[in-house]
């Protein structure tokens, strides 16, 4: 940080100084280039010359036209507390869309995930609580309400070699001032809420001195991202689970030592592995040898599409803040989730032990709270957008997950019988009758969040997660042998595609956009902004695909019969890969043809042991217990989107945002149909 020296000018110089600062927006510096290019902003205003007074007359001074003043916000993507986790993204999206950063970012953690390290240097702790007041770069802020932002200025353009820039900064009385070298950059605060004026003297030789002036302005955009797990980043946890090279004993639901079978544990794990033994703090061991997620309680990650896209409109525009609030939470429903409260997923593990919430607060209400509290303070304070992505859970997705890929008959009836399963009827006759509703009563809802104009939320579909080319995935086993019991029936598995493809999809854009006899009180205001471009490039990259651009570890150890671990309970014991290659040699976010997670990377990128289902009963009994296999693949991000799909779904939302905010239009518009519908497979 520059030390500005502080001078008071003469009483007769102050309104010559004064005179001279006029409101206009300096020229913006150079930004990385992205998906869509931001307004650039007003250019530095040469102002005509002034008169000089006759006594003690000072050379005169020329109004610079080939120069600018340019400036820029530091970190201003405020969730992160440092500086450098910024600039990491910033670097990425260089010349990059979102997608492509994330795969660079990919490349250059060799499949490991930038978010690793970035995870604990949030304004936001891990019980889902905003930091008040968070420390970012060493300096205390308050995070709903920011009084001041960091920026830096520089002079631009045809600048003299050598000369000496004297800068004024009106914001107080007396102004700061500072004089140096014109081509060192200076950094300091400037006060939210009002302009701050700028003035820079350049002094060159004997060249009569030069002037321009400019004014700093921070736009703070206060985004608030709600739903379900789709929203939260569910399946991409900021610290993939490590493990172990050797297997763990699971107990399936046919018992004995037939019903024994062997895959990867969790490194670190320090207890018992065999099916037969167990004791009464493994659990506990179990958990703290687990993924890591900035929020466990709601799987919240800094991959999902809602965070991506908030990063990079702070990274598209330069002369902006984004202060962002996730609140998005795996497993929610507009009835538990949004306005109710819901299960917590998993227990926080701490240094002295694990804090499990049991419950999450409704996402609304948290969010009435937050902005309560930020009017609080700052009265003209508000929201300027929503993202959402809410109802597949309101169908019960998950439960027809299960129905597609649980085959044996003993599993499916237990499943049944406790909720676990569900079918294509139950979910349309939910599509049709309650989730109207439902969604009604949310749009109400958020209406006055936004200040009655619902085109502040924008709302990003879902993508199809079963298709490649276009057509249902074929089923079968590959993907799915992580547990005996799993095998993705064709005919169901095509089934639920185009019930998705032609009913559910449609259906939401309906209700999101007030179309198709969606009523709504008043349609200009009534009517979200929707997203749903990313569907068809999902078209190709569902759970199915392949490549032989795949990680070598997927192409040799993920067969693609099903055939993918060893049946020998001796032998998986110690090596439970038929490809004989440890499997810590996985890498979750490394580039790869699916865009959607499948069974076998939902436990080797997360091995959820979840802890809140629909009914407690479904608790399993121990870690090794059956039923622990069915619920980590159901409920722990099987069939929800990668990293590169979250960041495919952040770039078809990204032009919506920047167009709503004011800060850009968008090169295509921010709204499609979907893509036809499948062809369902012939019995």
């Amino acid at each position: 940080m520059i030390k500005l020296r502080v001078t008071r000018p003469s009483p007769r110089a102050r309104p010559f100084i004064g005179a001279l600062f006029v409101a206009v927006l300096g020229g913006a510096m150079a930004s990385p280039a992205m998906a869509q290019t931001p307004p650039a902003a007003a250019p530095s205003v040469a102002q005509p010359p002034l008169a000089q007074p006759p006594i003690a007359q000072p050379p005169a001074v020329q109004l610079s036209t080939t120069m600018q003043i340019s400036w820029e916000v530091r970190n201003r993507f405020r969730l992160f507390r440092e500086e450098r986790d910024f600039k990491l993204q910033v670097d990425s999206l260089s010349g990059r869309n979102i997608l492509a950063a994330e795969q660079a970012l990919a490349t250059q953690s060799d499949g490991r995930g930038w978010a690793r390290n970035t995870l604990g240097r949030l304004c936001i702790d891990a019980a889902g609580r905003v930091s008040e007041p968070c420390t970012r770069d060493g300096v205390k802020e308050s995070y709903l309400t920011p009084v001041d932002h960091p920026v830096t200025v520089r002079l631009a353009g045809e600048v003299p070699v050598g000369a000496v820039c004297a800068w004024t900064f009106e914001d107080g009385d007396p102004p700061r001032q500072s004089t140096l070298d014109c081509a060192e950059p200076i950094n300091l605060r400037v006060r939210y809420g009002r302009a701050t004026p700028v003035t820079v003297d350049v002094s060159s030789g004997s060249d009569a001195p030069q002037r321009v002036t400019t004014q700093i302005a921070v736009r703070d955009i206060f985004i608030a991202g709600l739903g379900d797990s789709i929203a939260s980043g569910e399946g991409n946890p900021d610290r993939p689970v490590t493990l172990s090279d050797e297997g763990f004993c699971f107990r399936s639901y046919l018992g004995g030592p037939a019903g024994m079978y062997f895959r990867p544990g969790r490194a670190g794990f320090k207890g018992a592995r065999a099916c037969d033994t167990s004791d009464g703090m493994s659990l506990q061991n179990w958990q703290r040898a687990g993924a890591q997620w900035f929020n466990p309680a709601c799987h919240r990650s800094l991959y999902s599409y809602q965070t991506r896209m908030a990063i990079a409109l702070a990274a598209q525009n330069p002369q902006i803040a984004v202060t962002y609030l996730p609140l998005a939470c795996t497993g929610a429903t507009i009835d538990e989730g949004m306005f109710g409260s819901q299960r917590a997923r998993e227990c926080v593990v701490g240094k002295n032990g694990l804090t499990c919430q049991g419950t999450v607060n409704a996402q609304i209400s948290e969010l009435r709270e937050a902005l309560t509290a930020a009017t609080r303070r700052q009265p003209d304070r508000g929201l300027d957008l929503i993202l959402l992505s809410i109802g597949a859970n309101d169908i019960d997705f998950s439960g027809l997950v299960a129905d597609v890929i649980v085959e044996r008959q003993t599993e499916r009836a237990l499943s049944r019988r406790t909720g676990v399963l569900s079918s294509v009827d139950q979910a349309r006759s939910t599509l049709q009758r309650e989730l109207p509703q439902d969604f009604s009563k949310l749009r109400q809802a958020l209406k006055p969040l936004v200040g009655g104009d619902l085109a502040r939320v924008i709302y990003t579909s879902y993508a199809n997660p079963s298709l490649v080319n276009g057509a249902p995935c074929p089923g079968g086993r590959a993907g799915f042998d992580i547990h005996p019991s799993f095998n993705a029936d064709p005919q169901r598995l095509a089934d639920v595609t185009n019930f998705v493809q032609s009913e559910f999809l449609p259906q939401i854009k309906r209700l999101a956009q007030c179309s198709g006899g969606v009523l709504c009180g008043d349609r200009t205001r009534d009517r979200m902004t929707f997203v749903d471009q990313h569907q068809e490039a999902f078209a190709n990259h569902g759970f199915c695909a392949r490549a032989e651009t795949d990680p070598p570890f997927d192409r040799e150890c993920f067969s693609a019969n099903g055939e993918s671990f060893s049946n020998d309970i001796v032998n998986a014991a110690n090596n439970p890969l038929v490809c004989g290659a440890a499997a810590s040699d996985f890498r979750a976010y490394a580039p790869r043809a699916r865009w959607v997670r499948d069974a076998n990377d939902s436990y080797f990128t997360a091995m959820t042991y979840p802890q809140a289902q629909k009914a407690p009963t479904n608790q399993p009994g121990d870690i090794h217990d059956a039923t622990w296999g069915v619920l980590s693949a159901v409920y722990g991000g099987a069939i929800h989107p990668t990293a590169e799909g979250h960041a495919a779904m952040a770039d078809a939302a990204l032009p919506a945002a920047m167009s709503v905010l004011g800060l850009g239009l968008a090169e295509n518009p921010v709204t499609s149909e979907p893509i036809a519908p499948t062809v369902p497979l012939q019995r």
